[in-house]
């Protein structure tokens, strides 16, 4: 089931951040489970749906798709 939620950090140089779903607890995400073409990368803020399933040190998520991104672009 698709959950949505908020980046809350993720780290280019590490490959890994978290996700704030609302009312419920923060939850690791991996680059690789990014979905898309090109570099895989999240922004503070970041809008995204995702899965979650429990990995070896806890929930984590999976199949993550962002829906809206946290910088806007300034009208040229």
């Amino acid at each position: 089931m698709a959950v949505q939620g908020k980046v809350k950090w993720f780290s280019n140089v590490k490959g890994y951040g978290f996700i704030e779903q609302e009312g419920g607890q923060d939850v690791f995400v991996h680059y690789s489970t990014i979905q898309g073409e090109g570099y895989k990368t999240l922004e503070e803020g970041d809008t995204v749906t995702f899965e979650i399933i429990q990995g070896e040190k806890g929930p984590q998520a999976a199949n993550v798709v962002k829906e809206k991104t946290a910088k806007t672009e300034q009208p040229k």
